[in-house]
């Protein structure tokens, strides 16, 4: 009996995943949920179980091609019969442009996926595009609109609107269906065969005048971006379209926090079985200021403003192959102890592909750590749709002032960028004055 292996989908808004590995070829026995190959979506990187024993008797999806979630990519053999053809498919060169509708793409040739917390629309089900629409590539912003609910889309083609051109009130421009709606109503609906706009350069960085990569006779080796790669580029210039950043750095005395971690930490890892790094102090100080300062944990939704009443920490975690954000939620209920626990379990999952969906979705705040490779401080780009993002400098002892004498202290630099849509000098630093009391003030009763 044949068994279909399908793309699954990893979370709600999840409508397309690329096949970044398989651990199986085909001809191979599997077990039933034995890690058959790993997948790349706009949320997560996972290991993707057999839903059955057998033999793989066919590989349908090569590694590096993109396809809309329930598509077959393998079959499974049941009975255990030897395949007709036990290899998997070669490597082949780069493939033609696949037809409209199709449910595969090659992911080097397609246009990057949406960046997180953006729905992609399944490819399966992609309207044609509208009379007089252009063919050529479009922009990331293009694309980002466009990728609406299939009602908007259906009510597009029928008026024969080109979505691109709509000004959307959604997460990242995303065209609503009050949006269409409104611009119908309002007597501006497309004729068919009208023109459009002039497509934009494509690509996650294309300038409006763009400058050759390399130039010619030049050694050079062309390697192309992994999924995760595409997405964080992607995703950074979309955020850095989408909020006005500003950057404000402090330098934070953690001379109370180290030496309260230095008595403590051999005895927190007994109690509690988790290194008591500075992380989890870092962690109490964000909460501390964001319930104090709540417009630096909230969001911006057209001219409302989205006040979050849960505090859910992204937590930066760097990985070989990129980086990805998972998510603490409902830090502000968590203990010392259940901060450093849950930081170090999302950490650990992260980087073994064990992390679900939802566990790198609505995150309202995020923290970043380039310090532990020694940056001093930095200016890291908020991810979207939050407001702010904290950049944790090196933690080191340094030399300063201390009631009018030179003293050898623990010293860092925190750098907080803020969206000035929202966030003004006043807000950020009244937030960041609330951190800094946390640690310099730090309760050693909450260890």
């Amino acid at each position: 009996m044949a068994v279909d292996v399908i793309m699954p989908q990893m979370g709600e808004s999840i409508q397309e995943g690329t096949v970044v590995k398989w651990l199986k070829k085909a001809g191979d026995r599997v077990s039933r949920d034995e890690p058959l190959f790993e997948i790349s979506t706009d949320k997560v990187d996972a290991e993707i179980p057999s839903p059955s024993s057998g033999v793989l008797r066919e590989i349908k999806v090569k590694e590096g091609e993109t396809v809309a979630i329930k598509t077959v990519v393998a079959v499974i053999d049941e009975t255990g019969a030897a395949p007709a053809r036990a290899t998997a498919p070669a490597p082949a060169p780069a493939a033609p442009a696949p037809t409209a509708g199709a449910a595969v793409r090659p992911a080097a040739s397609a246009p990057a996926t949406a960046p997180p917390a953006i729905a992609a629309a399944p490819l399966a089900a992609s309207p044609p595009p509208a009379a007089g629409a252009s063919a050529g590539p479009a922009s990331l912003e293009e694309r980002l609109r466009t990728r609406s609910s299939p009602v908007v889309r259906k009510i597009a083609e029928e008026h024969g609107i080109d979505i691109a051109s709509l000004e959307g009130t959604g997460i990242s421009g995303r065209v609503t269906k009050k949006d269409i709606l409104d611009f119908i109503e309002s007597g501006g609906a497309a004729k068919p065969g009208a023109a459009t706009a002039a497509p934009v350069p494509a690509g996650p960085a294309a300038p409006l005048h763009a400058v050759p990569a390399f130039l010619p006779g030049e050694r050079i080796e062309r390697v192309p971006m992994t999924p995760m790669r595409r997405k964080i580029a992607d995703h950074m210039i979309m955020s850095r379209r989408t909020s006005a950043h500003v950057t404000t750095v402090f330098e934070m005395d953690m001379h109370r926090v180290a030496k309260i971690r230095a008595a403590k930490k051999d005895a927190f890892l007994e109690r509690h079985g988790v290194n008591l790094t500075y992380m989890p102090f870092i962690m109490k100080g964000v909460v501390d200021g964001l319930l104090e300062v709540p417009e630096v944990n909230s969001s911006i939704d057209g001219y409302d403003i989205i006040y979050k009443k849960d505090i859910n920490l992204g937590i930066a975690v760097a990985l070989e192959w990129g980086l990805i954000v998972p998510v603490i939620k409902n830090a502000q209920d968590l203990s010392v102890a259940g901060l450093a626990k849950a930081a170090q379990d999302l950490a650990n999952r992260a980087r073994t592909k064990q992390l679900k969906p939802e566990e790198v979705q609505g995150g309202t705040f995020t923290i970043t750590n380039p310090g532990v490779f020694g940056s001093l401080f930095g200016t890291p780009i908020i991810s979207q749709p939050q407001v702010a993002i904290l950049g944790v400098g090196t933690i080191e002892k340094r030399a300063v002032v201390v009631d009018d004498a030179i003293a050898i202290r623990t010293m860092a630099y925190f750098g907080i960028s803020y969206d000035h849509r929202l966030v003004d000098g006043a807000i950020a630093d009244r937030f960041m004055n609330r951190l800094k009391k946390t640690l310099q003030e730090f309760d050693e009763s909450l260890v």
